[in-house]
């Protein structure tokens, strides 16, 4: 380790989600030899140099400050190794740091990842939910009605769906999502990889019951379900949609307009446009 020197440029970094034993040898040499470490927050990166038995030296890079400080990270790159670290996790998965790499790729500098924990893919691996394809969405807005309107704009996508949530707003998270979704299966891990590590699952609705007079401490991940398979449209379904569209459409467009809503055959609805329209 200690002959070990790093060529100048970027390397992205994952640290624990909890263990401190889950950080790897290479990205504890990495940290140990960058020249500069760029840190959300230095009080909880100190900790994780105190496990290693060094100071590291640190230089805050969040939100707040981060167009400030990134022109000078970049500038340092092309003779410095610079290392980015979140405060947990996989840096840039829900946390500031996207820009920094776009800039370092544009200045020409090495971009380097040393993959590790995440805790999005450790709780899909919990959850016993399909892992085929998913979509993480982050943190949903704050604000009830822009959530209802995130929530319902991935609704039909079929894909099970990973968010991030506080416990204050784990009960009402979970609420808004079986009504904008209905009441899939869906989990809620926490504490991952540590002493009390927690993965609960259940419906939306048994889950937000489960968490409302009694919000979890710290942040939580919350995987839901794929939608079911819907099921085949009726003859009345066909009929209703179909007698909607013709007094805005002429018969050929309502047919194409109501085959690719309901996933029926196009020329069997045009015979039957027209014998409504009749």
């Amino acid at each position: 380790m200690d002959d070990l020197v790093l060529a100048p440029g970027l390397y992205i970094v994952a640290t624990p989600i909890g263990n401190l034993g889950d950080l790897s040898p290479r990205a504890a040499q990495i940290l140990m030899k960058a020249d500069v470490v760029a840190v959300e927050d230095s009080r909880v990166t100190a900790g994780l140099f105190r496990h290693l038995g060094t100071k590291g030296r640190m230089l805050p890079y969040h939100d707040h400050n981060a167009d400030a400080v990134r022109p000078g990270l970049i500038a340092r790159m092309a003779s410095e190794a610079v290392a980015l670290v979140s405060d947990a996790g996989t840096p840039l998965i829900s946390d500031p740091g996207f820009k920094l790499v776009r800039d370092a790729r544009a200045a020409g500098h090495i971009v380097t990842t040393i993959p590790g924990p995440c805790a999005a893919i450790a709780a899909l691996t919990l959850a016993g939910l399909p892992t085929d394809r998913f979509l993480f969405l982050g943190f949903l807005p704050s604000k009830q009605q822009a959530r209802a309107e995130a929530i319902a704009e991935i609704a039909a996508i079929r894909a099970t769906l990973v968010l991030y949530e506080s416990g204050p707003r784990l009960s009402g998270c979970l609420a808004a999502l079986a009504e904008e979704l209905g009441d899939r299966e869906a989990a809620v891990a926490r504490e991952i990889t540590k002493r009390f590590e927690e993965c609960v699952t259940g419906t939306l609705s048994e889950l937000a019951a489960r968490y409302a007079d009694a919000p979890p401490k710290g942040e939580m991940v919350v995987v839901v379900a794929p939608p079911g398979e819907a099921a085949p449209a009726s003859e009345a379904d066909a009929d209703a949609a179909l007698a909607e569209a013709l007094t805005r459409l002429p018969p050929a467009k309502a047919a194409g307009e109501v085959a690719k809503k309901l996933g029926l055959d196009r020329k069997a609805l045009y015979a039957r446009a027209m014998a409504l329209k009749a």
